[in-house]
């Protein structure tokens, strides 16, 4: 069986490294052989570059740009009238994932509008999201790059996020029907939006392109008190042959270097 494959996701982990290049290093360094982020626009691609090449970490996963952050955006996928946005975010994101050889996009699926009541638009921005994930497959398969959409929980973290839970995303990558736009498994939010992981694990597996991990409540350390067992929902992924990485999402409690102990037992 082989092992799980984890990746340090330098948008939360050493934060204490202002810089995201510093922080290719900082992760190469403590062990990691992958990384993901968020948002990377900030960032010189050259420089990028040079950290990935210098330490041979692979980049696995980028985002989507948000949008107008001023204005309340946290992605553009599903987002009435936002469509032309959408594109030239998703231009941005390609240039990046080009340069730096990352294989997986994260397409944002955005906020419900304020003023609107989520039932009353719920379909309109189904529609929308479909139309721009089939638009971005379209384009990555002559690019090798795999889509992902990740539901994030509307308890804790975003209460006006379009897609929240697993079995809509499953819903709407049915009605996409494209390999390459896949599920990504943030075990935080499936947790908080709809427990039951191990047969959420087994029945999206097939559609499973990511998996990102946080302890619940507090986002810390796996190995952290809170609700979950990871040790057994390691062995679970193990169990079913999971091929893909395990992105580290989470706050460290103190340093990032510090929290690592989880990793090696």
């Amino acid at each position: 069986m082989a092992p799980l494959k984890f990746c340090a996701n330098i948008s939360w982990l050493f934060t204490e490294l202002p810089d995201y290049s510093q922080r290719i290093y900082a992760a190469a360094s403590a062990g990691f052989r992958a990384v993901e982020a968020a948002w990377l626009y900030e960032s010189d691609l050259e420089e990028l570059q040079r950290a990935k090449e210098a330490t041979g970490v692979e980049v696995v996963l980028i985002n989507t740009p948000p949008g107008d952050v001023k204005r309340g955006d946290l992605g553009l996928g599903a987002v009435p009238g936002r469509e032309v946005e959408f594109r030239r975010g998703l231009d941005l994101a390609l240039k990046y994932a080009r340069a730096l050889d990352c294989k997986r996009i994260h397409l944002m699926a955005g906020r419900v509008p304020v003023g609107s009541h989520r039932m009353a638009v719920a379909k309109e921005m189904e529609a929308i999201f479909v139309q721009n994930l089939n638009y971005a497959a379209d384009i990555f398969s002559k690019e090798g790059i795999t889509g992902l959409i990740e539901p994030i929980n509307t308890r804790m973290t975003d209460p006006r996020y379009f897609l929240d839970s697993p079995h809509q995303a499953a819903a709407i990558l049915e009605k996409v029907g494209k390999p390459n736009i896949k599920l990504q498994m943030d075990v935080f939010h499936w947790q908080i939006m709809d427990g039951n992981l191990t047969q959420n694990i087994q029945k999206y597996l097939p559609i499973i392109g990511h998996v990102q991990i946080a302890q619940v409540p507090g986002r810390n350390e796996p190995d952290s008190a809170g609700e979950l067992n990871y040790s057994y929902l390691f062995t679970t992924l193990e169990n079913l042959h999971y091929q893909g990485y395990v992105g580290c999402e989470y706050k460290p409690l103190g340093s990032t270097k510090e929290g690592l102990g989880w990793m090696k037992e």
